[in-house]
C-alpha cells in the first residue's frame, strides 16, 4: 500500500527536481532517506554556523600549495616536529600521511 503526503518547501521547485524527489522516495527505503536528510540538515546547520571543517583533500592542498622543494626538505627532514604540529590541529594520521607523500613528491622534482 503507498502511502501519500506532500511537502512544503520555501523554494520554488521545478519539475525536474519533483521528479528527482519523487524517484527518491519511490526508490530508496525511507529509514535511507531520513539518513540523508539528517546528514544534510547537519550539514546546513554546520555551515550556517560557520563551523563546518573542510574535508581532507582541502587540507592537504593547503598545507602543500606553494611548498618549494627546500620547504618540503626541511618539512620532511623535521618531520617529528611536523606531526607535532599537525596533531595539534587536530589532523588525523592518514591525513599526515598524505601530507608527508606530497611533500616527498615536492622534495623528489628538485
Amino acid at each position: 500500500m503507498a502511502n501519500e503526503f506532500s511537502i512544503t518547501s520555501k523554494d520554488d521547485l521545478s519539475e525536474d527536481e519533483i521528479k528527482k524527489i519523487k524517484s527518491y522516495f519511490a526508490n530508496m527505503p525511507i529509514s535511507e532517506i531520513l539518513i540523508g536528510l539528517k546528514f544534510a540538515q547537519n550539514r546546513w546547520t554546520a555551515k550556517d554556523a560557520g563551523t563546518l571543517k573542510v574535508g581532507r583533500k582541502s587540507i592537504i592542498n593547503n598545507e602543500v600549495h606553494s611548498i618549494t622543494p627546500e620547504q618540503a626538505n626541511w618539512r620532511l627532514n623535521n618531520w617529528k616536529l611536523m606531526i607535532k604540529n599537525y596533531r595539534k590541529r587536530g589532523y588525523s594520521y592518514p591525513t599526515i600521511s598524505r601530507i608527508k607523500k606530497l611533500l616527498q613528491e615536492i622534495e623528489e622534482k628538485n
